[in-house]
């Protein structure tokens, strides 16, 4: 949240200095992109291992399916949010353990990272393919990277309260 705040004060100091950022939207999300990615992964390392299969109701996801969902999620948003390819990657069914669904998760962000870090806003107009098939402006990948990152660890969050447990971004902070 920090970091993100930090950009979001960065751009608007610069346009209240009549400065202004090249890719305004591209920059805000990777100012979002190191909080979301703090908070996710330490809300799976958080979860105990035994309870990756646990699901609030019947109709919702297990926790290691939200994990396998937001691997998948990153690469997909992320791979055409920034206009690069995919990597290859097994797909994650949920059912595997705590380590690799963690280890999947860091990955995918560290996708994340370089994906993002060669987007740019001249191209936002752009077409892409969206998941239904159907053409999108490529800014719709952006906002809906942003939206699936506040999403996803709010479903997290839940899942670890209705396990008595703190989400990482409802600790207090430690003093250095």
């Amino acid at each position: 949240m920090k970091r993100f705040l930090v950009g979001c004060i960065v751009l608007l100091s610069a346009a209240a200095l009549g400065q202004q950022t090249k890719s305004p939207v591209s920059d805000v999300v990777r100012a979002m992109l190191t909080g979301r990615e703090k908070n996710t992964i330490a809300a799976f390392v958080e979860m105990p291992a035994d309870k990756f299969g646990y699901k609030p109701t019947d109709d919702q996801m297990t926790f290691g399916h939200l994990a396998a969902h937001i691997v998948s999620s990153n690469y997909f948003f992320c791979s055409t949010a920034g206009d690069v390819a995919r990597p290859k990657t097994e797909e994650l069914k949920g059912t595997e353990g705590k380590d690799t669904l963690v280890a999947a998760m860091k990955a995918s962000f560290e996708f994340c990272d370089a994906a993002l870090a060669k987007a740019d806003d001249s191209r936002l107009n752009d077409n892409i393919t969206w998941v239904d098939g159907k053409p999108r402006p490529r800014a719709w990948a952006f906002m809906a990277l942003s939206s699936s990152w506040a999403d996803h660890y709010g479903m997290a969050a839940m899942y670890l309260r209705l396990n008595g447990l703190v989400p990482p971004s409802a600790k207090p902070e430690e003093k250095k």
